[in-house]
């Protein structure tokens, strides 16, 4: 397998300037991910793993360190070093991000936000509608809720849209930040089900849980942070 991630030496700390504090959040990240993997990794609350993600998605900017990508359509890229028009494109087209909270446009229904992922990557409407139909109905979505605005959602179906967001692209890269968190017994399932299945079609994932059960068998490798230093386990 091609590596298609590779991150050297990352750093990344926090001023806060109205106490002329700064706090240290990563400290000498180094990590190498080969096309097909799930990597997954555990920790702490404030650990520093929620700013890996970040980091890789150019959400935060690092002080230290490159974050390499085998970018399909630029090659290899410094991630730490793209312009903002480049990793616009990487996130409509080959980079996806869940993470635990949903935010969404005003007067946005749950299938237009789904619906608008597969769009923007190019694709007619009628293949993006039946798409965006196809996951909403994997994640037993109420229909009643596909034509509502996901501000008056529970926080699961909340969470359960937003993974049906990003994984209905198929991203060639896919950050998985606590995407159980607020989950019942039957949509971790149906989670855990689109992650094999994007396994098998080649997706590259790395997982942030706190949930190890949900991990048994489905991780290539696995890393816990502790203090802002990632640490090998073996699986």
């Amino acid at each position: 397998m091609e590596e298609i991630l590779a991150i050297k030496h990352l750093s990344k700390s926090f001023i806060i300037h109205n106490l002329d504090k700064q706090i240290a959040a990563l400290h000498d990240i180094s990590l190498d991910l080969r096309e097909g993997e799930f990597v997954g990794i555990t920790g702490k609350s404030g650990s520093g793993k929620s700013t890996v993600f970040k980091c890789i998605y150019r959400t935060y900017a690092p002080q230290k360190g490159s974050i390499w990508y085998k970018s399909k359509k630029f090659g290899p890229v410094n991630l730490a070093e793209l312009s903002e028009r480049q990793m616009i494109y990487l996130r409509k087209h080959e980079i996806g991000y869940v993470s635990q909270f949903l935010s969404t446009m005003p007067r946005t229904t749950a299938q237009e936000l789904v619906k608008q992922a597969v769009l923007e990557m190019g694709y007619e409407e009628d293949y993006a509608e039946r798409e965006a139909n196809i996951m909403l109905e994997h994640f037993e979505l109420d229909r009643e809720l596909w034509d509502c605005y996901p501000g008056t959602f529970s926080g699961g179906e909340k969470l359960r849209l937003n993974i049906a967001r990003a994984m209905v692209k198929r991203p060639r890269l896919l950050l998985l930040d606590e995407p159980t968190a607020s989950l019942d017994h039957t949509s971790k399932l149906k989670v855990r089900e689109l992650i094999e299945q994007l396994k098998r079609e080649g997706t590259t994932m790395m997982g942030i849980f706190h949930d190890l059960e949900f991990m048994e068998n489905l991780c290539n490798r696995e890393y816990t942070m502790r203090d802002g230093e990632l640490l090998d386990l073996e699986v």
